[in-house]
């Protein structure tokens, strides 16, 4: 099974510029929505009006937490809390916003997953 994720956003371009500077990569570009692929996680806007921001958690997984540190360097501006350990998930992470208010998380596990890394570059 595969899927996608659809957000509304009131700004179209600047949601696609963000996630690309982000590491994400257009994997569909349909003129009104654009969907955005960051390895093997498929996620849209479309420009819309309206509440666009409340409930949405983002989540996204880099493979160490060096990258995660790395990211956090470029976001500082954005983030809203520094990167750090969650023992109860055994996680390394920080929060920050997109330029529209979403809630973001940018994470590395911090024991084993299985997961195929290069099936999804």
């Amino acid at each position: 099974m595969a899927g996608i994720v659809f957000l509304k956003t009131d700004n179209l371009r600047k949601m696609v510029e963000f996630y690309k500077s982000i590491g994400s990569k257009v994997w569909l570009d349909q003129g009104d929505c654009v969907i955005l692929k960051h390895d093997n996680f498929l996620f849209g806007f479309c420009e819309r009006g309206g509440e666009i921001t409340k409930g949405w958690l983002l989540t996204f997984f880099y493979k160490t937490s060096q990258e995660v540190d790395a990211l956090y360097e470029k976001m500082k501006d954005l983030a809203e809390t520094k990167p750090q350990k969650n023992d109860k998930y055994n996680i390394y992470r920080f929060f920050s916003k997109d330029p529209e208010g979403r809630d973001l998380e940018f994470q590395a596990f911090l024991h084993e997953i299985e997961f195929n890394w290069h099936t999804y570059n």
